[in-house]
């Protein structure tokens, strides 16, 4: 922050604001140390934080930017987007794959129980639809 002049900071938005922040910082923050920070640098009055806190926080839950890990924020782009993955012991996998062949086996079933009789449609109604007449295109005689 002490590159960039305080009339420019005045000017930037809060998120922009914790940008900086938090890439000054190198570790994450809190909502309510983050957002102090900036009321700080902004010199505006203490009331601020508890006026508008929930208004930053949606903000930076929408900022692409940012990214909540373990209750702090952090930027997005220090976290990479790979999945942590636990290995199962081979006796858990074999089950876990069994248990998915069941549940399959299970809906398939399922499915057959739930189809429709057909032999039960009655299409004795009248619906109103009875004087209907379709009539083709070219049948139709339009005046242009």
């Amino acid at each position: 922050m002490k590159n960039i002049k305080k009339e420019d900071v005045m000017n930037m938005s809060y998120k922009d604001i914790a940008n900086i922040i938090i890439e000054n910082e190198k570790v994450g923050i809190n909502t309510l140390d983050l957002f102090t920070k900036i009321v700080d640098l902004l010199e505006l009055p203490k009331s601020t934080i508890d006026n508008k806190i929930a208004d930053f926080y949606t903000t930076l839950t929408t900022d692409k930017r940012f990214v909540m890990v373990d209750g702090l924020w952090d930027l997005r782009r220090h976290h990479t987007s790979d999945k942590v993955l636990t290995q199962l012991d081979d006796d858990e996998d074999e089950e876990s794959i069994d248990e998915q062949e069941e549940d399959i086996e299970e809906e398939d079933q399922s499915f057959e129980e739930d189809t429709i009789d057909d032999t039960s449609y009655d299409d004795t109604d009248d619906d109103g639809l009875s004087d209907l007449v379709v009539i083709d295109e070219d049948e139709m005689d339009i005046d242009s």
